[in-house]
C-alpha cells in the first residue's frame, strides 16, 4: 500500500487542522492505521492509532484535542487536531500495519509496515 499524507500547515495556538492520509490499493480496510509525529531532535512518537475495525486510541498528551478516524470506502485516514499547542509542532506521518492480530493496538513505529512521506505541522505561540 502507498500512503500520501496531506493537510499540514502553519497555525496559531488554539487553531485546528485536519490531516488526511490517502491510501492506494483495495486492502486499506485490512490494515491497522496510525499517526505518528517527529519533532526536531526527538524520536518519532505515536499520536493516534485505529484498528481495522475502527477502534481508536490517542496518546494522553492529545486526548480531548485530537481525533483519529478512517473512511474505508474512501481509503482515507484522518486526524482532526483541535486546540493546537506549540508543542504539537512536528512532522506528522501516517502508517499502516499489515496483518494485525485484532486483539491490541500497535504503538511502536517498528510495528508498522508502510509509511507516508510526512506533512509538517507548525503551531506558533
Amino acid at each position: 500500500v502507498q500512503l500520501q499524507a496531506s493537510g499540514g500547515g502553519l497555525m496559531q495556538t488554539g487553531g485546528s487542522l485536519r490531516l488526511s492520509c490517502a491510501a492506494s490499493g483495495r486492502t486499506f480496510s485490512t490494515y491497522d492505521m496510525g499517526w505518528f509525529r517527529q519533532a526536531p531532535g526527538k524520536e518519532r512518537e505515536w499520536v493516534a492509532v485505529i484498528s481495522r475495525g475502527g477502534s481508536p486510541n490517542v496518546v494522553d498528551t492529545v486526548k480531548g484535542r485530537f481525533t483519529i478516524s478512517r473512511d474505508n470506502a474512501k481509503n482515507t485516514l484522518y486526524l482532526q487536531m483541535n486546540s493546537l499547542k506549540p508543542e504539537d509542532t512536528a512532522v506528522y506521518y501516517c502508517a499502516a500495519k499489515a496483518r494485525p492480530l485484532g486483539t491490541k493496538w500497535y504503538f511502536d513505529p517498528n510495528d508498522y509496515d508502510y509509511w507516508g512521506q510526512g506533512t509538517l505541522v507548525t503551531v506558533s505561540s
